[in-house]
C-alpha cells in the first residue's frame, strides 16, 4: 500500500508514516483525518479505494 500510494502520489507528499500495530488495525488518515478503518468495516480496503480517497484528500 505504501509503494502504490508513493509511486502515485509522490510529487504531492511531504510525508508518509507507516506506525506497526496489532490486532488486525489498519488506518489511513490524511492531514489527521481517518480515510480508511479495517476496524469499522472489518475489511481490508481495496487498494484502487485507497489510492483515491487519499488523492482527493490531497487535491
Amino acid at each position: 500500500m505504501a509503494t502504490l500510494l508513493l509511486e502515485n502520489l509522490k510529487s504531492n507528499l511531504t510525508l508518509l508514516e507507516m506506525e506497526p500495530a496489532g490486532g488486525g488495525c489498519f488506518e489511513i488518515s490524511v492531514d489527521g483525518e481517518e480515510i480508511y478503518s479495517k476496524l469499522a468495516t472489518g475489511e481490508f480496503p481495496e487498494e484502487q479505494m485507497i489510492l483515491d480517497a487519499v488523492a482527493a484528500r490531497m487535491a
